[in-house]
C-alpha cells in the first residue's frame, strides 16, 4: 500500500532503522535478540542518541542494541530508489506480520516506512534490527540491496 505524499513533506521523513551518527538521531527502542530473531521493545518517550546513550551499548555496536531513527538520508542510502524506500517495500512484501496491533511508536507520523507502506510496515517493524548477525534467509532477502545496473 503506497501513501502518496507531497514531496516537500516527504523530505522531512524519518528512517526507523537509521545509523547513530546522523544529526537529531533518537533511540526508538531496545533490540532483544531471541531464538526467533530480533524483537524491538519500543521506548515510551524519545531518547536522543547522544554519545552517552550510545556508549551504554558497549561493548556492542549501538545498532546491535538500539533501533535508531533519524532523518531519511534519501539519495545517500542504498535502499532509496529516488522516490521510495526499497527496504520498506521488501519488508512488507517478504516478511509476515510480527504483531496484529500496531506497536506504540514515537515517530509514526514522520516515518518513511509508514508513509510509504502504511500499517503493514508497522506490523513488521518489531522484527527489524539494523544489525543482525544471525539473520535468517528470509531476512537476508529483505535486506539485500538490488543489483546496480550499468547505465
Amino acid at each position: 500500500m503506497r501513501n502518496p505524499m507531497p514531496s516537500s513533506t516527504r523530505d522531512d521523513l524519518l528512517c526507523p532503522s537509521s545509523q547513530p551518527g546522523i544529526a537529531g538521531a533518537r533511540v526508538l527502542g531496545i533490540v532483544e535478540h531471541t531464538d526467533n530473531g530480533p524483537d524491538v521493545l519500543y521506548l515510551k518517550e524519545p531518547l536522543l542518541a547522544t554519545e552517552e546513550v550510545l556508549a551504554m551499548a558497549a561493548p556492542l555496536q549501538p545498532t546491535e542494541v538500539f533501533r535508531i531513527a533519524a532523518k531519511c538520508q534519501t539519495m545517500n542510502c542504498p535502499h532509496f530508489d529516488g522516490a521510495d524506500c526499497g527496504l520498506a517495500a521488501r519488508i512488507v512484501q517478504i516478511l509476515p506480520a510480527a504483531v496484529a496491533e500496531l506497536p506504540r511508536c514515537q515517530i509514526r507520523n514522520q516515518c518513511r516506512w509508514f508513509q510509504q507502506e502504511g500499517a503493514a510496515a508497522c506490523q513488521r517493524c518489531p522484527q527489524i534490527a539494523t544489525i543482525n548477525y544471525h539473520a535468517s534467509e528470509t531476512i537476508q532477502r529483505v535486506i539485500a540491496l538490488p543489483p546496480i545496473l550499468p547505465t
